[in-house]
């Protein structure tokens, strides 16, 4: 019998279940409503930017285990970067999970957002990871709302 892959890995299990950063961010200086109408989810995403560098990032979400994860790995992933990093980050991370036959191309300092390569074996699901990404992008462009489509 051929082995199936998981989408679900430790990594991802564990920011599932114990999301990083999943409230409300009372101080932020930037904050973005996203929805992805495909499936339902919906985020919003509170960043405080000092001097142009993520001094904290935080979301909530109505989404599901994949959103969760993908968005805890960010909020992670962007404190301490500048907000030119985050996005390109942002920017790896979609090209990584959209284009089947690149290389990871994500940067040394991207965390555990490795982890989240596998997603790309499940089209239907790429979207979802990319949700909280496309809201922070949204965030830092200082639109209170943004959909994905």
């Amino acid at each position: 019998m051929p082995e199936t892959k998981s989408l679900y890995s430790e990594v991802i299990l564990d920011h599932i279940k114990n999301a990083r950063n999943f409230h409300e961010l009372p101080d932020a200086n930037l904050k973005s409503h996203g929805i992805n109408p495909l499936c339902g989810d919906t985020f919003d995403v509170y960043v405080k930017v000092e001097r142009d560098r993520v001094v904290d990032a935080a979301f909530q979400c109505e989404c599901c285990g994949i959103s969760m994860a993908s968005a805890s790995i960010m909020t992670e992933t962007v404190k301490g970067k500048t907000v030119q990093e985050a996005r390109a980050l942002y920017r790896s991370f979609e090209r990584m999970l959209r284009d089947p036959g690149s290389a990871s191309g994500l940067r040394a300092d991207a965390g555990q957002m490795p982890m989240l390569e596998l997603i790309r074996e499940f089209p239907s699901r790429v979207n979802c990871a990319l949700l909280g990404w496309h809201t922070l992008d949204a965030a830092f462009d200082g639109r209170e709302s943004t959909t994905l489509d």
